[in-house]
């Protein structure tokens, strides 16, 4: 029986007692662990109800509708978009990513115990390093040629540096390692890496000078200076019409255009990007997840109060956070100031508690097994996470950009979701179909024939 037929959170047995080591191959659909499946499916869904922003139309704040042709906050639909807005961060915004991140450390410490069990020895480090090469290999290919959003290459950075030699630390250690690095540092790089703590010293030091020239003082030369200074930051970063059509043309330039633009620097980006906040941003969670793993909450084997708890404590550090935040940049006219001091500097305080907290409300569920025909789409979608992702930005790209339909800045923000919830119904849909004639997603066999440097078989044994 395939994961998706056979529903259950337990983590399976490895190997009995006495067991002669096996050969080391991919795990087998039955011993797949099927609410890490789930999670992972929810995870990757949920990310994408974030991307449209960037698959949809110019972003010229991160996950914030402003700037786009259609004005999201004047109009008849500015409620409705209100709404939509809060729920997206504080449900889904950061949370999805850092549950998908946590997975994928939990994944590393299942792929090397079943390894050394198995009795790879060495070699486990050597099908560890190849399976992560071919994943920084496959993200940067996405990111350079198809949408310049991957985050498959710094997943693989991540692995290669990080997660392999730390895989054998306790699991409270892990979990204050993962705490220390997800908070602190990442923290530390919105304020400094965005320039966030920068802008806002500026607007307050730029207020004080406009009081006191209005009160009539004669202004310093370090005071003019000062005004100069923050009058080039708010003309670089105050969103135009000129902007907007400058970002609409960009968009339609055409693919040639926009490989050479975005595409080939994808690489020297990624790097760089690992020296800032994608480096805390996953590897912090991914140290979570490892430590979570080990310690059952992942896999159902806690206590039904445990996850309630979980889950109460960490909306309740999360939600105000971004309720309060959201609210105070949309009274301020949503002004980059606001954005950068109410939205993105708590950022990192917020996201790591409401995704664990959003796992426990996930585990509640499969623990009761009362959900499970609704979860097993879930399942399979998590269990083709590689292909899905990929189809993913595929279809968005088509929509927006590619395809006759040019949708790319022609719709109102609330018509977003339509087009998420369409595709979800692809995921949701073609994924179980696709298993119950294959044994792997047509990526994960790939990336799996590679790790392996074996083809793998696709249609299941009897």
């Amino acid at each position: 029986m395939t994961s998706t037929e056979s529903f259950a959170p337990s983590v399976e047995i490895l190997l009995a007692p006495g067991s002669p080591p096996r050969a080391v191959a991919p795990v087998k659909p039955a011993e797949r662990i099927s609410s890490l499946d789930v999670l992972r499916g929810f995870a990757l869904l949920g990310i994408l109800m974030l991307n449209i922003d960037d698959f949809a139309g110019p972003e010229f704040f991160h996950d914030i509708p402003i700037g786009l042709p259609k004005p999201a906050f004047t109009g008849p639909h500015t409620h409705l978009h209100l709404a939509i807005l809060f729920l997206k961060w504080i449900f889904f915004e950061g949370k999805m990513r850092a549950l998908f991140s946590m997975l994928f450390g939990a994944g590393v410490i299942l792929l090397t115990s079943r390894a050394e069990k198995r009795g790879a020895g060495i070699r486990t480090a050597d099908i560890y390093t190849r399976r992560n090469l071919w994943l920084c290999a496959l993200g940067l290919l996405h990111g350079t040629f198809l949408w310049h959003g991957d985050i498959l290459f710094a997943y693989g950075i991540c692995g290669l540096l990080f997660l392999f030699p730390l895989r054998n630390l306790k699991m409270k250690t892990l979990l204050i390692a993962g705490i220390l690095i997800g908070m602190v540092l990442a923290t530390y790089n919105v304020f400094q890496y965005n320039g966030t703590y920068e802008d806002i010293r500026l607007s307050r030091q730029a207020a004080a000078i406009a009081a006191d020239q209005h009160a009539g003082k004669q202004l310093t030369a370090e005071q003019k200076q000062s005004l100069q200074k923050w009058q080039a930051i708010v003309e670089k970063k105050s969103v135009t019409q000129k902007r907007i059509d400058e970002r609409m043309a960009e968009a339609h330039e055409g693919y040639l255009t926009h490989l050479i633009k975005k595409g080939l620097d994808y690489g020297s980006r990624g790097f760089a990007g690992l020296y800032g906040f994608e480096m805390s941003d996953s590897v912090g969670a991914m140290l979570i997840g490892m430590a979570l793993f080990k310690c059952g909450f992942l896999t159902g084997e806690l206590s039904y109060a445990t996850y309630l708890w979980t889950a109460f404590l960490g909306f309740l550090i999360s939600a105000p956070i971004y309720i309060v935040g959201i609210w105070k940049v949309y009274l301020s006219g949503f002004s980059f100031v606001s954005v950068d001091e109410w939205a993105y500097a708590p950022y990192s305080l917020a996201r790591l508690p409401g995704a664990v907290a959003i796992a426990a409300i996930l585990l509640i569920l499969i623990k009761s097994g009362a959900f499970r025909f609704l979860l097993r789409p879930f399942a399979a979608v998590g269990q083709t996470a590689l292909s899905n992702y990929l189809l993913t930005t595929v279809l968005c790209q088509t929509l927006f950009l590619w395809g006759p339909w040019k949708l790319y800045g022609k719709l109102e923000y609330y018509q977003y979701t339509f087009v998420v919830f369409s595709i979800w119904a692809v995921n949701l849909i073609l994924s179980p179909l696709w298993l119950r004639a294959f044994e792997f997603g047509p990526v994960e066999w790939l990336w799996r024939s590679l790790t392996y440097w074996k083809l793998q078989p696709m249609r299941p044994s009897a």
